[in-house]
């Protein structure tokens, strides 16, 4: 780049280099001129320096950029390109804003922040997924769905290439890349292919990864990890290749350093059981293990971390026993270390002493003979062209051979892992395209660098070329598509270096030919390479050594020592120990060292020596290959693959070398970024146009330097032209494309400093204007009023001075007359005062001594009524205290109580213990009852046989009689019955007289009483007037805001209870909803593919809807059934009913209910008994035959129904016998879940049976009491009627004709007399219980007003607070017992009903019966034959809102109302037409008793939805015409089941249409959780429609034209990544999103769905509006500016006026955008000083600390007049927020889903009012 020197003069900000922070800013304090030598700045500190210039040696200083710039997402999008303006912007992202990543570029940057960030979380990815790569800020998750989304448009495979120094974080980010990939393209079925990708991990990190002294978890190989896609881009299985593992590290560590993970991990865990074979200790104890002196890592637990090792070799589905061989082979590495080798004939010889038990333990792990083992570690064996010879092997060489055969073996074990690996996640199904995640090494360069840097470097010169000409290709496509001239860019190209390297006589195939010659040394290969490449450009020889070389790479030069190159090539391990570990007894081993092109061997095991003629057998090949030319094979096989694919590159950083969080240092990562390529990216970039606009951008960022001429043009590349060739004359700067302008390096500096000149004059110019007409206007003001001032002024002094002369004259008359006024009265008061004096002072001498004696007797009285006082103060204050004392003991005791009470109200055991023997209480009661009947039986029995004997008793007294009467004679007989009747009227007028008195006194006393309960009444009227009275003054007195407050808290938090409750709920239904439909798929899938032809015969048990519902049929039984709640408890098991309140009331209530029968039943058999005694006591006449026969049938049919009874209730007993054993039996939970269905249903079924019996039997026994009270009354009447009328009886005895009559007189009269007393003994105690009864009342109200005197008392004696606290307590407390007592007598009077209607339900039938009867007995008589034809004409019957079907069009049915419904074809009828006709089939099943059909309606009713909603998941109008007609549905069930609480809107002809004979309680609760399913899918639906649109309408779209200010953009905005072929992404605007909230409201409206289901549903859809715009407001640095934050306000402002002109404002929807607000006024507020901080942290109360701060970090100024917001601010920010509790999450979680709530919504229409259309074909419906 051609110097600009008219850049360099003051004030311009330069780079110079700095030794300790490699560049410095300084500021030019002097013009620099063309020739001069030195250039005068200034450091920030204010420090001069002078900066030599020379041609050539110091050119001049790098320029700096505009402050606007600095912390660009994108190194490319700065005006000067050049290292300090790199490493600058990288370290303020780095450590002022806590932003590790960084585009450059196609590379992004990730530096390590050695720190855990809340970035990588689920949130992030949704955030990520689908985004174009420059929308949002740098991540690894941008260049992951990169990588996705051009594979999936352009069906290219991908490779994303991690590299950097070790501990830069290569694997994290290579972790998170698949992560990304993982989520974001799971698998489509349940291999969950996914899991097993990133299970992968642990194992790789346990045997690939140690401890170095640059990171604690560092990768020692490389690997490249092929993630397959199919057609539909699901993951579908993986691959791993791996590259050169550090095998070296398994026999030596440097200090502080450790070996590999899986080392550790195993001697952590060698307490467990499964792990005593392995004889494993501490790593201390291992050689292998202990090298590095430091075993331990911090925060590292090996034990937890080798949990998670196994786990994921159980997930890649590793069997057990293969994971024990493996750990065994990796034990034996450890004691092969610890064999001691003992030297003999000093060291020429060895052996392995006696007894070593780290050999026995490594031969018994492999399962290798020990003798062999210990003779070949020792030995060797040379073969020659004749003979074979075994030699003894050196100390030295022993050691070596060991370590040799311990890397070997770990080697193998590594890729037996990686290739298990391989095949675990390996598919059949065919790959459709990969993406590729390359996890290697970078540039290494040590003090010390041997074979394996080598490697490492060869590696990345390879990378480095192939990074290069990617960049290089990348320009020239992008030049070329904008018809730019092509000119050729200089880069560094290093194929020089790789020829060096690997071509012919390079470096690989000299090492590789010096290991082939039997003598070969590192000191003859090296001078082999100093002859050979001594002239080459990139191969030095150091001046002071004969052993090493010097590479000049591209990163920089290295020097690598030759010493120990030679034997890391070859990696030899002899074959003799290799032989062995071949003929190991464990499969693994062997397999581990056999070629898949060996044959198995048949020689012993036992080594023969012995001359051979033949030729040496050929060491295998595998042997024969060194491992540089594997590691260069695999490298071209990589390099192939990395150029068939489109690479994307991931640059990782170490910022310090400590490993201390967000600490940057410049020098080292300045290294980095020369050898990662990131400055050659720079260069490459700079070399050409780096910056680049498009004509648009570029027209609103600089149209303040065009004319207004200009402006009005249309075509904006034209003034683009025009004004280009105004401002900048050298035409090589600037080039036109057919889309962008493109820019040399440095004028976009240029034209922002143009830019802002022409602001700062303009806004110079509007200064002066406005000063001077603020100058002119304050002139012209000052200068009226001041003449005003002076008028005003002038008047006033003259209008006082002539007021002063007028009060002059006045005064001095004034004067005079009050001078002779006051002497008088100065005489006269004197003369006076001293008369007054002396007559106050004798009174006041003798009143004194009077007050004397007065004061002295009131001093005693007083003394004596304040000690008085204060006694009885403190007697109060001791018993007050006393009183509190005691409340608060009792208060503590009773809130224990109360917390034990609640305990074990929720414990199970409380709940089984209320419910031990529940079931035997009943079962007792039927036994009793059924022994009561016994007993009933029996004393049937004896009463026949009583009225028997009484009957031959009254024959024999009839006999008796009539010979007494022919013995005695007429005289006496009369005179006596004369004398008995004459007293029996004297006693019956007594009787009379005390019954009149009685009455009266009864009388009078009743009034007294009345009078007395009138006063009472009237006195409490008044006394509670008067505590109404004293509430209410109460209440006004305390009443105060902290209740207020402390009452809508409490609501508050009730109501989020109770909405997370509802939540809990919804999620699990949704839930439930999603397993529901995956096993669906499943079913469908198992049908596909085992589908057979022929006719398959369903079991016999099972019914055809089975099939279909998914739910439990509804029982018709009662619900607070004993068996039932039983059953029901049963069937939620103990835990959960014991949580379920209602339940354990309802079995209370069951307890309380069958004690009152228990009781009834008593009451009736001792009534029973009583009345078997009265008629054995009294003579009458027998029953009848036909009673007697009644009778006796009656007791037959209850002694059946009793034995069918007992007989129900063992087969009940014995199915849930069945139950318990088949749960015991079956393990399986299908199995058991059929078996407990079928079971279940036969339950019921007998539940059902058992009720209708027990009817029956209730019947039948009032049918029996009500006979016998029959037969008693007739009795009663025949023998009243045998009784003559008293009143007809004349005064004058009247001697009957015969003694017959007289006879039959006495006994009336004796019968009258009985009669009478029993009616007046009825009467007295009638009236004694009246009196009893107003005496209690008495009593009662007399405590009642002594309860409210105390407690009026009481609480008068409390404070203000105290007595509102009290009586607020008090009233809960009658509230809540009136609420328990109404509860209770609901649930009495609901239990009543149902009695009542199954009750009218028999009869019914049986009535039904008896008409069918007579109609058949009328119709089998004979008719009369008509003479003529009559025609009967049918009665037109009025519609009761009931529709008739057959059974068989039920399919028809739901196939025209469901299945081919059209929204659009019922759009002009009434809304939800389906529900209500459906409703009307279901009310007639109701009104003719069909229970199969109801059922059936509704169970195919409800999966003809859910599969039609399933067919249209992604159809919004369908989702809401369904979700709106199922809900009617559900409120039509509610409005007319005939329960209370629904029917208080209804109508009486609605009311009239409620269901009588089905209660469909539980099919609600399933029309319920339907309608919560479609909720979710409407609501999912729609998210998905507006989602797209969100960020375009909301932050990038222009509402308010003009206002949005455009920033330079790097390269990431003008890559490839948007879809240019498609015409670029989707733009939508705000009135679009607004339109189609509008079509969404619209519609669901149309539909008839409830208003506040709509509020909810818009809630719900601005919730993900607020969460998507937050969530890209907080990832985009371009859109955190003021201008935006004006717009997103705008924005904002026009949602909330949609909402109130929709009224919706009142759905909580714009509470959901209150977040946003806050953010958007955050980005428009001053962000100076301390008030400013007050003022945000009182503003942003929705958004969370870290929202705020990431807001305040990413906030950017758009032009050089704004300030950036300043770190100590932000700081500031932090420490203010310290207090809040917020959520450690960054982003809003999108997929959060309010509770929704369905309001009783009840229809005003009435059913016989609907008409159905014949458009819908229902032609077979009946109008019933």
């Amino acid at each position: 780049m051609k110097n600009n020197y008219s850049l360099y003069v003051k004030f311009t900000r330069v780079w110079i280099p700095d030794p300790e922070d490699v560049w410095t800013a300084a500021e030019i304090t002097k013009d620099y001129k063309l020739g001069e030598t030195v250039l005068h700045l200034k450091l920030e500190d204010e420090t001069p320096v002078e900066y030599p210039i020379g041609p050539k040696s110091n050119a001049l200083p790098f320029l700096r950029n505009p402050d606007i710039l600095v912390g660009e997402n994108d190194l490319t999008a700065l005006s000067y390109l050049h290292e300090p303006a790199v490493l600058h912007n990288l370290k303020v992202r780095f450590l002022e804003s806590n932003h590790i990543y960084t585009y450059c570029g196609i590379v992004l940057v990730a530096i390590n922040p050695y720190d855990q960030l809340q970035i990588y979380g689920e949130e992030v990815i949704n955030a990520y997924s689908g985004q174009n790569m420059g929308d949002m800020d740098p991540h690894i998750f941008a260049v992951a769905e990169e990588a996705y989304k051009q594979m999936a448009r352009d069906e290219r495979n991908q490779s994303i290439i991690v590299s950097g120094e070790s501990g830069a974080g290569k694997t994290v980010s290579a972790k998170y890349a698949m992560r990304f990939f993982a989520t974001v393209g799971g698998s489509a079925n349940d291999t969950n292919v996914e899991e097993k990708v990133l299970a992968s991990s642990p194992i790789m990190e346990a045997i690939g990864n140690a401890k170095t002294t640059r990171n604690d978890n560092s990768s020692r190989f490389g690997k490249y990890i092929q993630i397959g896609f199919s057609r539909h881009y699901h993951i579908i299985g993986a691959n791993m290749r791996t590259y050169l593992l550090e095998k070296s590290r398994v026999v030596f560590q440097a200090e502080d350093e450790r070996n590999y993970h899986i080392f550790y991990q195993l001697c952590a865990s060698a307490s467990l059981p499964e792990f005593k074979d392995l004889n494993l200790t501490s790593a201390e104890d291992f050689t292998y293990a202990s090298l590095g002196e430091n075993i331990f890592i911090e925060g590292v637990n090996d034990a937890e971390d080798f949990k998670k090792t196994r786990e994921a070799f159980s997930l890649l589905g590793v069997k057990e026993s293969t994971q024990s061989n493996i750990f065994k082979v990796m034990a034996s590495i450890l004691h092969l270390g610890n064999i001691e080798i003992c030297s003999d004939r000093d060291g020429e010889m060895c052996h392995i002493s006696k007894g070593d038990s780290h050999l026995s333990d490594f031969c018994k792990l492999l399962g290798v003979e020990h003798k062999q083992m210990e003779h070949w570690l020792c030995h060797r064996k040379l073969a020659t062209t004749s003979e074979t010879y075994v030699k003894a092997m050196s100390h030295k060489q022993a050691s070596n051979a060991r370590d040799a055969l311990a890397k070997h073996i770990y080697a193998r074990m590594f890729d037996w892992i990686v290739e298990h690996i391989n095949l675990a996640l390996h598919t059949s199904s065919k790959q459709h395209s990969f993406i590729g995640v390359l996890d290697i090494y970078g540039f290494e360069t040590f003090e010390i660098n041997s074979f394996e840097q080598f490697c490492i470097n060869y590696a990345n010169e390879k990378l480095q070329q192939q990074f290069n000409s990617h960049v290089f290709k990348l320009e020239q496509e992008e030049y070329m598509k904008e018809q730019i001239p092509w000119t050729l860019i200089d880069f560094y190209d290093n194929q020089p270096c790789i020829d060096l390297i690997e071509a012919r006589l390079g470096i690989l195939d000299l090492l590789d030919e010096e290991c082939k010659v039997p003598k070969g040394t590192d000191t003859n290969w090296a001078q082999k390479l100093y002859k050979q490449h001594s002239d080459s450009a990139h191969f030095q020889k150091p001046r002071m050594s004969n052993m090493s070389f010097i590479i000049i790479h591209f990163a920089d030069q290295v020097e690598y020592q030759c010493d120990g190159f030679l034997e890391k090539n070859r990696d030899r391990v002899y074959e003799e120990q290799i032989n062995i570990l071949k003929a190991s007894q464990s499969q693994l081993v062997a397999d581990l060292f056999h070629e898949k092109n060996d044959a198995p061997s048949t020689k012993s095991s036992k080594v023969n020596v012995r001359a051979a003629k033949m030729a040496p057998r050929a060491p295998n090949k595998e042997h024969r290959k060194t491992v540089g030319l594997q590691f260069r094979s695999s490298l071209q096989l990589l390099m192939e693959t990395l150029n068939a694919t489109t690479p994307h590159y991931v640059r990782c950083i170490k910022p310090n070398d400590f490993k201390e969080a967000f600490t940057f240092d410049s020098r080292r990562a300045v290294q980095q970024l020369r050898a990662c390529g990131v400055l050659e990216t720079i260069r490459i970039s700079a070399a050409g146009y780096p910056s680049r606009w498009t004509y648009l951008d570029f027209f609103s960022r600089y149209r303040v330097l065009m004319k207004k001429s200009d402006l009005m043009s249309s075509d904006r590349k034209l003034v683009c032209r025009k004004l280009l060739e105004t401002l900048i004359k050298d035409s090589d700067m600037f080039q036109f494309g057919k889309t962008k302008i493109f820019f040399r390096a440095g004028q976009v500096a240029y034209l922002e400093k143009l830019r802002a000149d022409k602001f700062r004059a303009a806004c110079i110019m509007i200064q002066k204007t406005v000063r001077g007409w603020l100058q002119r206007v304050r002139y012209r003001k000052i200068h009226k009023m001041a003449i005003t001032l002076q008028r005003y002024g002038r008047g006033y002094l003259s209008r006082r001075y002539a007021e002063y002369l007028r009060l002059t004259r006045a005064a001095i008359v004034c004067q005079k007359q009050y001078r002779m006024v006051r002497d008088r009265r100065a005489y006269l008061r004197t003369r006076q005062a001293v008369i007054t004096i002396q007559a106050y002072a004798k009174g006041m001498f003798t009143r004194r001594i009077y007050w004397e004696f007065l004061l002295h007797h009131k001093a005693m009285i007083i003394q004596k009524n304040v000690r008085g006082w204060m006694q009885r103060r403190k007697f109060r204050r001791a018993r007050n205290a006393a009183i509190i004392i005691q409340c608060a003991f009792r208060r503590m005791r009773a809130k224990r109580q109360l917390k034990q009470l609640k305990i074990e109200a929720r414990s199970a055991e409380h709940l089984k213990n209320l419910n031990t023997g529940m079931e035997n209480k009943i079962v007792q009661l039927q036994r009793k009852m059924d022994d009561q009947s016994k007993d009933y039986k029996a004393q049937n029995v004896k009463l026949q046989q009583v009225n028997t004997t009484l009957e031959s008793e009254v024959s024999k007294m009839h006999k008796e009689l009539e010979m007494i009467r022919g013995q005695q004679g007429d005289g006496g007989q009369l005179t006596s019955m004369q004398k008995e009747l004459e007293r029996l009227r004297k006693e019956l007028q007594e009787a009379h007289a005390q019954r009149k008195k009685l009455e009266e006194e009864h009388g009078s006393e009743k009034m007294s009483l009345q009078q007395r309960v009138e006063e009472l009444e009237t006195e409490n009227a008044l006394l509670k007037s008067e505590k109404e009275e004293m509430n209410q003054k109460i209440r006004q007195q305390v009443k105060t805001s902290a209740e207020d407050s402390n009452a809508s808290q409490r609501e508050v938090s009730l109501q989020s209870e109770l909405d997370a409750e509802r939540l809990r709920y919804q999620n699990l239904l949704k839930e439930f909803s999603k397993v529901e439909l995956r096993c669906e798929n499943l079913k469908e899938e198992l049908s596909l593919t085992k589908f057979q032809p022929g006719h398959r015969r369903n079991e016999s048990n099972q019914s055809s809807l089975e099939s279909d519902s998914n739910f439990p049929s509804v029982s018709m039984s009662e619900v607070g059934d004993t068996e039932d709640s039983i059953q029901l408890v049963e069937e939620m098991g103990m835990e959960k009913a014991a949580m379920d309140i209602s339940l354990f009331m309802k079995l209370q209530k069951r307890v309380r209910e069958l004690e009152q029968e228990k009781k009834r039943l008593q009451s009736t058999v001792d009534k029973m008994e009583d009345l078997a005694k009265r008629r054995g006591s009294e003579a009458r006449s027998p029953t009848s035959d036909q009673e007697a026969a009644d009778l006796t049938y009656n007791n037959l049919k209850r002694e059946e129904l009793e034995s069918e009874n007992k007989k129900l209730k063992d087969d009940l007993n014995t199915l849930r016998k069945n139950i318990a054993e088949r749960a015991a039996e079956n393990n399986t939970n299908n199995e058991l879940q059929d078996s407990y269905n079928l079971l279940l249903s036969q339950l019921k079924a007998a539940n059902e049976e058992l009720d209708a019996r027990k009817e029956e039997v209730l019947i039948l026994r009032t049918q029996i009491v009500s006979s016998a009270q029959r037969q008693e009354q007739n009795e009663q009447v025949q023998q009243s009627e045998n009784v003559p009328n008293v009143s007809e009886v004349p005064d004058i005895p009247v001697v009957p004709e015969d003694k017959e009559e007289a006879l039959k007189a006495y006994q009336g009269l004796a019968e009258s007399k009985r009669l009478l007393e029993s009616q007046l003994q009825s009467l007295t105690r009638q009236h004694k219980d009246e009196l009893d009864a107003l005496h209690t009342q008495i009593e009662l109200l007399k405590d009642d007003i002594e309860k409210k005197q105390e407690l009026l008392s009481y609480t008068m004696s409390l404070s203000p607070e105290a007595q509102v606290e009290y009586s607020i307590q008090q009233e809960i407390t009658r509230l809540t017992n009136d609420n328990l007592d109404l509860k209770e007598l609901v649930e009495k009077l609901e239990k009543n009903e149902r009695k009542l209607k199954k009750q009218l339900r028999i009869y019914m039938k049986k009535v039904q019966e008896l008409e069918a009867a007579q109609a058949a007995a009328l119709s089998s008589r004979s008719r009369p034959e008509l003479t003529r034809q009559v025609t009967v004409q049918r009665k037109e019957k009025d519609f009761e809102g009931m529709l008739e079907y057959d059974k068989e069009d039920e399919v028809f049915l739901l196939k025209s109302l469901i299945t081919d419904m059209k929204p659009t074809s019922v759009s002009a009828t009434v809304p939800c037409l389906p529900a209500y006709i459906l409703f009307m089939c279901i009310r007639h099943a109701d009104y003719i008793n069909d229970d199969q059909k109801v059922e059936s309606l509704l169970t195919s009713t409800i999966n003809a939805i859910k599969k039609v909603l399933k067919k249209n998941s992604d159809d919004f109008e369908m989702t809401s015409f369904w979700l709106a007609n199922t809900s009617r549905l559900l409120h039509c069930l509610k409005q007319y089941s005939g329960d209370e609480a629904f029917m208080t809107q209804n109508s009486p002809k609605q009311n009239e249409h409620c269901l009588k004979n089905f209660d469909l309680a539980e099919y609600r609760q399933v029309l319920s959780d339907l309608s919560i399913q479609i909720y979710q899918q409407l609501i999912k639906v729609a998210e998905g429609i507006i989602q797209p649109m969100i960020v375009s309408a909301m932050l990038e779209s222009e509402s308010i034209p003009s206002l949005a200010a455009v920033k330079p953009t790097g390269y990431r905005n003008r890559s490839s990544s948007m879809d240019m072929d498609s015409g670029g992404p989707s733009s939508y605007t705000l009135e679009a999103l607004i339109r189609q909230l509008g079509q969404f409201q619209s519609m669901m409206s149309e539909h008839g769905l409830d208003p506040e289901i709509v509020g909810q549903v818009i809630r719900q859809l601005f919730h993900c509006i607020n969460a998507i715009t937050l969530n890209n407001l907080l990832l985009r640095k371009d859109v955190c500016s003021w201008s935006k934050g004006m717009q997103l306000r705008y924005n904002t402002s026009q949602m909330e006026e949609w909402l109130r002109s929709h009224n919706l404002y009142q759905s909580k929807a714009a509470e959901s955008l209150e977040p946003i607000i806050q953010a958007a006024q955050l980005l428009q507020v001053k962000k100076k000083t301390t008030q400013d901080a007050e003022a945000i942290c009182s503003l942003c109360s929705a958004l969370t600390t870290q929202q705020i701060v990431k807001l305040l970090n990413l906030y950017t100024p758009l032009n050089e007049f704004e300030e950036r917001v300043t770190v100590s601010f932000i700081r500031n920010i932090q420490n203010r927020l310290q207090e809040r509790n917020d959520p450690p999450q960054l982003l809003v979680d999108t997929k959060h889903t309010f509770p929704v709530l369905f309001p009783y919504t009840p229809s005003a229409l009435s059913l016989d009012g609907m008409h159905i259309p014949a458009s819908l074909g229902l032609d077979f419906l009946v109008r019933v």
